[in-house]
């Protein structure tokens, strides 16, 4: 088999401490796992109960930390083991989670690259998922975020972070995120917050594990601690979460990303865009147009899904829409300002869903897939000729013929339309 293959641990391990925001006592304990497991998360202290896969579709919160969550299980604060496993090359490995908060440590990633080497790599008998960018894929936050990511045989990461406060400023460095270059270069560096902000933090059930031992800390004076691990210390902890929110695309990357104040927000949204790029530039379509035709009964000019790239039966389905100016609704939607009306992309995402649905069922052209309520529908830019519509939804409750989904639809990674599905399988 050539090419890398990928990795589990081979024994298992136990860290523990205290959370960060949580303030609560916790254990994390890693476990082997079979080939093509992913990192799937798990609680253990009888709260909730359901593992979590470690994937963007499971991010439940991105306010100062990065929280995975699915039904009553959530976890808080991932971003640093998440952060080792990724750069020690841990494809597959099971987390089980002793408290609502991954611990923090001394603030740094090295403990967990400590613990990972303590329970060793084992290779598996198949090969690593590896996403390889071919083309830059950009994306803009709030608060002047922006992220490109450029075609590179390695992982490196070139950040640029900004803070008012006198000990940060302006910092800049880039990093190979390699196993040896993150041990030395980014594992040590550790989490930072500011004095000013302690108490409102508190009052909103933040940092209240914080201290001096597991925190850098700014006051108006500077660095309360004894000192810094780096003159940029700050700049490379914000590169380590990066490395750890990415490792959510559940595949090792090959790019060279240029970060501009990045957060656990904007990482997320990145990881999304490369996720995407990757599945319409590499993936054969899982269904093609004929096939499509097969399941769905419409036809021009109603039939809005060109290709399936990707299916998770009774999950999850991606599809794609290219959009031309041939499209016929354009000649009056609007004639010289063209966009494509808002109730025919959820038209789309509806389509995608029922195909999704109609998988699941025998004598399928027996069914039919009818929609009972769209709600939560939100529209975020518009889709215009030469635009390329991605349908991304994901099965949220199903129970006997009825399912409920969340959809949305993006363009170059960014999100135009968002709604959710109730629909149902009867007889036609």
């Amino acid at each position: 088999m050539s090419g890398p293959r990928q990795r589990t641990l081979a024994r298992e391990v136990t860290l523990d401490g205290v959370g960060l925001h949580s303030g609560e006592t916790a254990s994390v304990t890693f476990l082997p796992a079979e080939a093509g497991t992913g990192i799937r998360v798990r609680r253990t202290d009888g709260v909730g109960g359901d593992e979590i896969p470690a994937s963007l579709e499971h991010v439940s919160g991105t306010d100062l930390g990065t929280t995975l969550g699915v039904g009553d299980s959530r976890v808080l604060t991932v971003e640093h083991a998440l952060a080792a496993l990724a750069a020690l090359r841990i494809d597959n490995v099971r987390v089980e989670v002793d408290g609502p908060e991954v611990p923090i440590r001394d603030g740094s990633f090295q403990d967990w690259v400590a613990a990972l080497d303590e329970a060793g790599a084992r290779e598996q008998d198949a090969p690593a998922k590896v996403i390889r960018v071919t083309q830059p894929v950009s994306v803009t936050g709030d608060e002047d975020q922006s992220y490109v990511a450029a075609p590179s045989g390695c992982l490196r990461v070139s950040a640029t972070i900004d803070f008012e406060h006198g000990a940060i400023g302006r910092q800049f460095g880039s990093f190979a995120v390699d196993e040896g270059g993150f041990r030395s270069e980014l594992a040590p560096a550790r989490t930072f917050g500011f004095k000013a902000h302690a108490e409102q933090l508190r009052a909103r059930g933040l940092a209240l594990g914080a201290s001096l031992d597991n925190t850098v800390v700014l006051d108006e004076s500077g660095v309360m601690n004894e000192g810094l691990r780096f003159p940029d210390e700050f700049l490379r902890h914000k590169v380590g979460d990066m490395v750890g929110d990415l490792a959510l695309v559940g595949a090792r990357i090959e790019a060279h990303i240029v970060a501009e104040r990045p957060s656990h927000r904007g990482n997320v949204a990145l990881a999304k865009a490369l996720r995407d790029q990757h599945r319409l530039g590499s993936r054969e379509p899982v269904l093609d147009i004929a096939r499509i035709m097969e399941f769905l009964p419409h036809r021009y000019p109603m039939l809005l899904v060109d290709r399936i790239v990707h299916m998770e039966a009774g999950q999850r389905i991606v599809g794609i829409k290219n959009v031309t100016i041939n499209e016929p609704f354009f000649q009056g939607h609007f004639p010289g300002h063209p966009i494509m009306p808002g109730v025919l992309i959820v038209e789309a995402m509806a389509q995608a869903g029922g195909l999704l649905l109609m998988d699941q069922v025998q004598d399928a052209d027996d069914k039919a897939v009818y929609f009972m309520t769209i709600d939560n529908v939100k529209f975020r830019r518009p889709v215009t000729p030469g635009d390329t519509l991605v349908f991304d939804l994901e099965v949220v409750q199903q129970r006997g013929g009825v399912c409920k989904m969340r959809g949305r639809a993006l363009v170059e990674g960014k999100v135009a339309t968002e709604a959710e599905f109730m629909a149902s399988i009867v007889d036609r």
